[in-house]
């Protein structure tokens, strides 16, 4: 039996909000996606990402960690707005239009929405579907091509805002344990830049800003020789912000 949204008569029929959550699993660039409950052609126009309308007594805040939360189950996650997105043809798939047909109130009203992203250890959370989504589930960013609506428009508008964030502040410690290897962490850069990087160089970089500690402990258990473990040194990242530097390109 298909799942029903619940209407509420103060939800707005005009504004919605859209969340990309990124992870990260050791080799590629995660987002999170919903499958939607309906009648499609195959499995790729079924995905979306986590999104629906606003209600009236709610501001964006609000409604983007509601949402979040009733599609996924995720919660308490620190969600930055990237922007709004209001082209006329947000909802030109005939797929789509059927879809919102037999869930919406007003399938038909123009929907103005705004993005949000985060980026998240996926160890951390463990996604749940709800409301109209049938599954929660992480996907390469990498191998999406294609999204419900304008959805792939804003996974690439998330994507480049990631790209040109990390270049000057090391958000990207957000997606690693609290310890790992340098060439772990190289693979997170490099699955975020989408490029390969010269092992040399970026250790060197990486070591010369210093914001890493090094730890007692190395990997057991590998088919080559251990490494050792680092961890993220917050005081040390904020003693350089506090000087004005900002160069962590690689």
């Amino acid at each position: 039996m298909r799942r029903k949204e619940i209407i509420r008569p103060d939800l707005n029929p005009n504004v919605s909000v859209d969340c990309v959550i990124f992870g990260f699993d050791f080799q590629q660039l995660k987002v999170l996606l919903i499958e939607r409950e309906g009648d499609f052609p195959d499995e790729k126009s079924r995905l979306a990402l986590p999104g629906n309308l606003i209600y009236d007594d709610e501001n964006l805040n609000m409604a983007v960690n509601r949402v979040l939360k009733e599609l996924t189950g995720l919660d308490n996650i620190f969600l930055k707005q990237i922007g709004a997105f209001g082209g006329v043809d947000r909802i030109s798939k005939e797929t789509d239009k059927e879809w919102l047909r037999s869930i919406r109130a007003h399938p038909d009203a123009r929907v103005i929405t705004v993005a949000y992203y985060s980026l998240v250890r996926i160890s951390d959370y463990l996604p749940a579907a709800s409301s109209f989504a049938v599954t929660a589930n992480w996907y390469n960013v990498d191998e999406i091509k294609d999204l419900a609506f304008d959805h792939y428009t804003i996974l690439k508008t998330g994507l480049n805002q990631l790209r040109r964030e990390i270049s000057f502040r090391p958000i990207g410690f957000n997606l690693m344990p609290e310890k790992f290897t340098l060439g772990q962490l190289q693979r997170m850069y490099e699955a975020i830049l989408g490029r390969s990087l010269d092992k040399r160089n970026f250790r060197r970089k990486i070591m010369k800003i210093n914001i890493l500690s090094a730890t007692d402990e190395k990997e057991y258990d590998v088919p080559h020789k251990p490494a050792q473990y680092f961890k993220f040194n917050e005081a040390n990242y904020k003693s350089l912000v506090e000087t004005g530097f900002d160069n962590f390109s690689f």
